[in-house]
């Protein structure tokens, strides 16, 4: 009953949102037009039973980037993200594009964030054998937790990659862990008020008071960046 229901909403919802957005879609579609760079970003990503479907994404970086330093890991004012694209990744407006998966069926609104074969290695053996039994969501509890993943990431002070793999990624499978065996409508709705949360206050930890069984990471909870300050760059 949950899932068809869930269905429903996902299609009902994001066919709603797609008519209502679309002078919206149609003015970003001309910025990026305008700034001669690719409208649209399609990429194969494991979905629901790891099968492969095309995510869709408004671009946001130059073409070819994944060929380029720093593959397909993203930092903060990565020079391969445009002017536009930055903005659009900050408000998360570069997602928009994935309302045609969810009406299509491919995604969900809220559920673990589609990845690659390489980021599905590196979640813990116990989250593989689950992640995709739910379909991939625009949102999910890693978004809302990691909401300013970048930020984590460009100023751990640790290799990218290395980082993912020691701090991000099994944190990362606790949480979706915990969505996997707590799934309901309530935990999906209270999901998209989070996000839209987040997006306006990144730094809040609001999921934690909402969600009080939700995994804490005690990394996480004390990460201290090594961004740069005014004292230690005279």
């Amino acid at each position: 009953m949950y899932l068809i229901s869930k269905r429903i909403f996902d299609f009902v919802g994001s066919l709603i949102l797609i008519i209502i957005l679309v002078p919206f879609l149609v003015v970003i579609i001309i910025l990026l037009l305008f700034n001669k760079q690719d409208v649209f970003y399609l990429q194969k990503r494991l979905g629901l039973n790891n099968k492969y479907f095309k995510i869709y994404k408004f671009s946001t970086m130059l073409k070819n980037s994944l060929s380029m330093s720093g593959g397909a890991i993203t930092l903060r004012n990565d020079p391969r993200v445009t002017k536009t694209g930055k903005i659009l990744r900050i408000t998360k407006l570069n997602e928009l594009p994935q309302l045609f998966n969810v009406l299509l069926g491919s995604m969900s609104f809220v559920g673990p964030r589609p990845i690659m074969d390489d980021g599905f290695s590196l979640y813990s053996l116990d989250a593989q054998s689950i992640l995709y039994k739910s379909k991939p969501g625009i949102t999910g509890v890693s978004s809302v937790v990691f909401r300013d993943e970048e930020f984590y990431v460009t100023y751990s002070g640790i290799y990218p990659l290395l980082f993912y793999t020691e701090y991000v990624f099994p944190y990362k499978s606790k949480l979706e862990i915990w969505y996997y065996n707590n799934r309901s409508f309530y935990v999906d709705f209270m999901l998209i008020i989070l996000t839209a949360i987040k997006i306006i206050f990144p730094s809040s930890k609001i999921e934690f008071e909402i969600f009080k069984t939700l995994p804490k990471d005690k990394y996480f909870d004390s990460f201290k960046s090594q961004q740069p300050t005014a004292n230690n760059n005279v």
